[in-house]
C-alpha cells in the first residue's frame, strides 16, 4: 500500500489529498488542467515539498512532516518519465541506458536485455537521440527510468507531446508495461481513453481535492461524481474474444453477456478492454427484433441522476454478473418509458470502443 497525504497552499491554488494506493498495477491521476495531478506527482517524487505531508511506499517512509522526515529526490528509489524524453543528446541510446544503470549501481547490467526487449528498442541502441521519433525517444526514456531499478515509476503525461500516430505507436508498449511490471506506476493524464486503456486504479482530482479514488471500472461507473467527469461519462468492460462469426463480426464475452464488434484478428480467448460511453447506450423496455442494434443486454436500473445538461438524466444500469453501464437519456424519454430505479430494462449499446 502507498500512503500519500499532502497539503499545500499556493497563491490561487490549494492541494489537500489523502490517498491509499495499491502497490501493483497502474494508478491514473486524472482531472482537468489545474486540478493538482502534477503537483501530487511532484510531491511523491520529492521535487516539491509539501509543508504538511506523509508518504509511505512499501513500508518505507519517504516523508513525514510531523517527524521531520523528508527524503530528497535522489534518495527515493523511483523512476521519472515526463512529457519530454530529456535524453542526453551527446550519448547514444545505449549510453543513455547505461547512465540509468550506473545511477542505480547496476554495473552488471541486470535486467538490461529484458527491458530492451519489453520496450522494443534493440534496433535503436546505437542510434543518437536526435535521429529518433518522439515515440522512440519516450520508449528509451521509459527504459532508462526502469534501469534505475525503481520501486515506483512516475509518468507525467508521457504521451502529451506526441501526435496521434506516435501515441498509437507507443500505447502497446505501455500496455506491456502494465502486464509485466511488478512495481506500481503513477500515471498522470488528462486523456480519458488513455486512462481507460491503461489504468487499474483511478484517482479523480478536481480543484486540488480527491473527487473519487478506487478500482477503475467501479469508479467510472459512479453517477455521483462532479459534472466535469460526467460530461464524458462511460464505463470500461473487460472482455475476451468468444468467437468469430461468418458475417464479419467478432463476438466478445464478459460476465454480463456478449457484445458484437467488427471482425478482430485476435484468437479466441484473447482479452480486450472496451469502453462504452453513456451517450452510446439507449433504453428499451423489451428486446426488439426490428432494430439494427445488435448489442442488447438485460439490465436493472440502479440509479438515476440529474445532469447539468438541460433535459437529460444519467442512468446507472446493473448487468448480469456484476458489471455496470451508464446511459444518458432525455427526461422526456424517462417519462415516456416510465423509468424508475429497480426496473428491468434492455440496454442497447450503439457503439463499442475497443481499447486493446
Amino acid at each position: 500500500m502507498i500512503e500519500a497525504r499532502f497539503k499545500v497552499d499556493y497563491p490561487g491554488f490549494g492541494l489537500d489529498v489523502d490517498l491509499r494506493l495499491p502497490e501493483k498495477g497502474v494508478t491514473a491521476l486524472f482531472g482537468p488542467s489545474g486540478s493538482g495531478k502534477t503537483t501530487v506527482l511532484r510531491c511523491v517524487a520529492g521535487l516539491s515539498r509539501a509543508p504538511e505531508g506523509r508518504l509511505v511506499v512499501g513500508g518505507q517512509v519517504w516523508q513525514d512532516s510531523l517527524a521531520g522526515v523528508f527524503l530528497p529526490v535522489h534518495r527515493r528509489p523511483l523512476g521519472l518519465v515526463f512529457q519530454e524524453a530529456s535524453l542526453f543528446a551527446h550519448l547514444s541510446v545505449r549510453g543513455n541506458l547505461q547512465y540509468g544503470m550506473k545511477r542505480a549501481g547496476n554495473r552488471a547490467g541486470e535486467g538490461f536485455q529484458s527491458i530492451v526487449d519489453l520496450l522494443g528498442i534493440a534496433a535503436l541502441l546505437d542510434r543518437m537521440p536526435g535521429g529518433l521519433s518522439g515515440g522512440e525517444r519516450q520508449r528509451v526514456a521509459i527504459a532508462r527510468a526502469l534501469l534505475t531499478r525503481p520501486r515506483l515509476l512516475l509518468m507525467d503525461e508521457p504521451l502529451a507531446a506526441l501526435d496521434l500516430k506516435r501515441k498509437l505507436e507507443i500505447l502497446p508498449y505501455l500496455e506491456r508495461l502494465h502486464d509485466e511490471l511488478d512495481i506500481p506506476v503513477l500515471y498522470v493524464s488528462h486523456a480519458p481513453d488513455e486512462v481507460a486503456r491503461l489504468a487499474d486504479h483511478l484517482v479523480l482530482l478536481d480543484a486540488g481535492k480527491v473527487a473519487a479514488s478506487g478500482d477503475l471500472r467501479s469508479t467510472l461507473a459512479r453517477t455521483d461524481l462532479p459534472q466535469i467527469f460526467l460530461d464524458d461519462a462511460g464505463v470500461v468492460l473487460e472482455t475476451a474474444v468468444a468467437g468469430h462469426e461468418d458475417d464479419g463480426l467478432t463476438r466478445l464475452g464478459f460476465a454480463g453477456g456478449h457484445l458484437y464488434v467488427s471482425q478482430r484478428p485476435e484468437a479466441v480467448g484473447h482479452r480486450l478492454r472496451c469502453r462504452i460511453h453513456a451517450r452510446d447506450v439507449s433504453i428499451a423496455l423489451k428486446a426488439n427484433s426490428d432494430s439494427s442494434i445488435l448489442n442488447v443486454l438485460p439490465a436493472t436500473v440502479a440509479a438515476i441522476t440529474s445532469t447539468d445538461t438541460p433535459g437529460h438524466v444519467l442512468l446507472r444500469l446493473e448487468l448480469q454478473g456484476g458489471d455496470a453501464l451508464l446511459a444518458r437519456i432525455t427526461v422526456r424519454s424517462r417519462r415516456t418509458l416510465g423509468i424508475e430505479t429497480g426496473m428491468a430494462v434492455m440496454a442497447q449499446v450503439k457503439s463499442v470502443a475497443l481499447l486493446g
